[in-house]
This record gives C-alpha cells, structure tokens and sequence, in this order.
C-alpha cells in the first residue's frame, strides 16, 4: 500500500484544515517544500498536494510554492485545487506535477474527465459528506450519491479514485474503512482513503482489507500521533 503524505497550501503555508472549513486552517511550515524534503528523506514515493486557495478560486493560487516543492524534491506530486480546464492541466503536467486531481469538475462535467483521463495522468478526487458529494472546495453538498459518482469513472482510464469523507477530514477520529471500501467496489479502480486517519493501526486496518491501494496521511503526522518513517517500512 502507498503512503501519501499530505500538504495543503492556503496563502504559501502548509496547513490543515478541520473538516475543510478554510477559518480552521492550522499553520505547519511556512516553507512547503521542506516538509516534501522531509517525507522525501523517510521514504516517501508520492506527497499528496492541495491548493486549498485554488479550491475556492476555481484556479490554481500557491504556484510559487508548488515550483519550489517541484524544483526541490524528486517524489512523485499529486495535485489538485481548482484545476478545471484541459489548459490548466498541461500547465500543472509541465511544472513537473506527475498526477492531477479533478474533483468539483468531476461532479458537473463527468465527460471531459474522461476525455481528460485518456490523455493525462488523472485522479479523481470524491469527497463526500454523509455519502453525497461535496464540491466547490467543500463548500457545498450535491445531491450525487458518491458511490454513483464512483461508478460513472468504472472504466474511464482514471489512474486511482481519492475518496475523502469530509466529516472526518482533519479530526483524528478515524478513517471511514467502509466508506472507503465502498467507492473501491464501485469503481473497481485503484482507490485511496482520505479523511480521518488517526493512527498506525487506522492505516494498518486499510491495508489488511487488500482493496486500498493508498492513504492520504496528513494531521496524524503533523501532530505527532505515528511515526511515519516506521509506517513506510510497515507498509512497503
């Protein structure tokens, strides 16, 4: 299973949000790519990136930060955050970014991911809150079911699905196990839980299922509730 370690960038800061409430963010790093450095020196393969400013704007606004991580780590970077248009994702791809996350857009144009999938490296982000879909940097709640959304990218060629329940995002109570084995059914495509992950053994549950591919580690590291270099000697 892989790890990804998370960066959320609000205003060039890495942070961390409370169930994506933006006014809750916490302050980890005012240099981003030193915490890529760092997950780089413990192992990691990929850090898992978020534009939360673009979210909100519909257009990616940490760009000097996302070069500097790019220009100073060989991991591999997911990123996503108000990429909406085929324009913005070849300019993200020629920053050196190796995977694009379309979620807000996944929800009111499934097509053109699709059109999108079969030309780029892309994963499609399904945040949800009581099942339902959550767009707009969270900031509203679709009628879409989001194991629905799921199975409408089955076999579209997207690269993995993140599945993140939004109620458990950033609050150490716990991954949402079912919830997360529910849009891997669905989809049949390699899925990764976000949302919630509180400590080693939530990650070791994931992997124990065999139908994870991934998790999306963020607060649980940054306040000290796992050891991250110890997880990726468990996992690999």
């Amino acid at each position: 299973m892989t790890l990804y370690p998370a960066i959320d960038l609000k205003d060039g800061q890495a942070v961390r949000l409370t169930k994506g409430l933006m006014e809750s963010a916490k302050i980890y790093s005012n240099e981003p790519y030193e915490l890529v450095k760092k997950f780089e020196d413990m192992g990691a393969e990929w850090v898992h990136l978020v534009d939360l400013n673009g979210a909100f704007a519909g257009e990616p606004k940490n760009l000097e930060q996302i070069v500097k991580i790019r220009q100073n780590s060989s991991v591999k970077l997911e990123l996503g955050g108000g990429i909406r248009d085929e324009a913005t994702i070849v300019k993200m791809l020629e920053l050196g970014i190796d995977r694009i996350i379309l979620g807000s857009i996944a929800v009111k144009d499934p097509d053109f991911v699709k059109a999108m999938a079969k030309k780029y490296p892309i994963a499609v982000g399904i945040d949800a809150v009581d099942g339902y879909v959550a767009v707009e940097g969270w900031g509203e709640v679709s009628s879409m079911k989001a194991t629905d959304l799921a199975k409408e990218f089955a076999d579209a060629g997207v690269e993995a699905i993140i599945c993140t329940d939004v109620g458990r995002d950033g609050t150490l109570s716990g991954v949402n196990i079912d919830f997360t084995l529910s849009i891997a059914e669905a989809s049949g495509v390699s899925t990764i839980a976000s949302g919630g992950v509180k400590d080693e053994e939530d990650v070791l549950a994931l992997k124990e299922t065999g139908k994870v591919e991934g998790v999306i580690i963020g607060k649980a590291y940054y306040e000290g509730r796992l050891d991250l270099e110890r997880l990726f000697k468990l996992v690999s």
